[in-house]
């Protein structure tokens, strides 16, 4: 099922993500949904926040060198940590489901070495660089509360500001669901 994304000042998006427990029927609906809601909105990753859960759960399509044999689409990413970044980092620009219309060039470690879950509770690890390394340090942010846009400097923040205003107020549209508030 495809679900709403939850829009830039929704305050579930700001808090930190919650370590997921166990492997559970609930879960395992959570991610297809997010994969679902992923592959709907044209992006390539999403995080549980973005459509309201605080799991700490994201979801990503990465190279298929990156993927375990077993993980043919998109990859599951469950309760990760970064445990080593780069010093050299990498400027690239940015965008997010959840702030639609708005690029931004981010700088950011060019590689990392991650651990994981992968959606059967296996632990994993993962080294990565370049997109992959840039896509996973995005949907963490996500889990700690973080947004791309916090990354700028902030005269560019200041640039966007009212942009910012209107995405926070709901008077965007994108060709996804998005999550209208509380009814």
């Amino acid at each position: 099922m495809i679900l709403p994304i939850r829009l830039y000042g929704d305050p579930v998006l700001r808090r930190g993500a919650e370590e997921a427990s166990g492997d559970s029927a609930s879960l395992s609906q959570l991610i297809d949904d997010m994969i679902e809601t992923m592959r709907g909105a044209g992006g390539i990753g999403l995080a549980a926040p973005q459509v309201g859960r605080t799991e700490r759960v994201f979801v990503a399509e990465l190279a298929a060198e990156l993927r375990p044999a077993e993980a043919p689409e998109a990859m599951v990413f469950v309760n990760p940590e970064i445990i080593e970044e780069s010093d050299e980092e990498s400027e690239f620009e940015e965008g997010c489901l959840s702030i639609p219309d708005v690029v931004e060039p981010v700088r950011r470690p060019e590689r990392i070495r991650m651990t994981y879950l992968d959606r059967r509770f296996r632990a994993r690890e993962l080294e990565a660089g370049g997109l992959a390394a840039r896509v996973i340090q995005h949907e963490m942010d996500h889990l700690e509360g973080v947004f791309f846009v916090d990354r700028i400097s902030a005269f560019r923040r200041r640039l966007l500001r009212r942009k910012l205003r209107e995405v926070a107020s709901g008077k965007v549209e994108a060709n996804y669901a998005l999550y209208a508030g509380p009814k």
